[in-house]
């Protein structure tokens, strides 16, 4: 009987970040699809603040919300470590997550489903947030240590969802000319082998946002 269970969606990159740290780990796990338009009882009751995914289940007990779950991941099961064991890198890691969700995420949004001044402004502070990170990348080529880590892992939505977005949207935000610095990162993000078992196949993002901004036009 597995004793781990995630309530998640499998185009999440919210979801993706606890299924990567779960694979890194060897740990086997049932994965439960949620219908967000239509939650399931079972999210419900276990994250009953939020009522988001993705939820860890561990032999019945939930932990909730992405990067808190992999941190959990990484404490409780044997297996490579995802954070590094310097308490200074540690401590940058999980700086470069949060920025990733409490200023990356919110701006991306809007920039991308947003309209008029709203978006407008949101597109520029996005070129803005960019520039930090490409500043933080120049003499390096991960966020922290010698290989991908916790950071990049919480930067997926960056790496891989906003180009794929832009496609879809027809909206280009990121170009190789404006921030190439952050362009190799994502590329080397984006074709690292060890990093592509973790990623959703990209044509089926695409399909789910295209939709998704053609349905908004109706």
């Amino acid at each position: 009987m597995v004793g781990v269970k995630l309530l998640g969606v499998s185009l999440s990159p919210f979801s993706r970040r606890v299924e990567w740290a779960l694979k890194i780990k060897g740990v086997e796990y049932e994965f439960v699809e949620e219908d967000l338009h239509n939650k399931s009882p079972l999210l419900l009751e276990y994250n009953p603040i939020h009522k988001k995914i993705p939820v860890l289940i561990h032999n019945g007990k939930p932990i909730c919300e992405s990067m808190v779950i992999v941190e959990y991941i990484d404490e409780t099961f044997e297996g490579p470590s995802i954070l590094p064991k310097d308490p200074y890198d540690r401590a940058i890691a999980r700086f470069w997550a949060k920025f990733f969700d409490d200023k990356c995420m919110p701006v991306m949004g809007k920039a991308i489903f947003g309209s008029g001044e709203e978006s407008d402004k949101a597109k520029e502070e996005l070129g803005d947030l960019i520039k930090i990170l490409e500043n933080e990348l120049k003499d390096k080529k991960y966020f922290v240590g010698d290989k991908f880590g916790f950071a990049d892992m919480a930067g997926n939505l960056m790496a891989y969802w906003l180009g794929i977005v832009e496609e879809a949207s027809g909206n280009i935000f990121v170009t190789n000319e404006k921030f190439p610095i952050f362009c190799n990162w994502r590329n080397e993000y984006i074709n690292c082998s060890t990093i592509k078992e973790y990623l959703p196949p990209r044509d089926a993002i695409l399909a789910h946002f295209k939709a998704r901004f053609e349905a908004a036009q109706k």
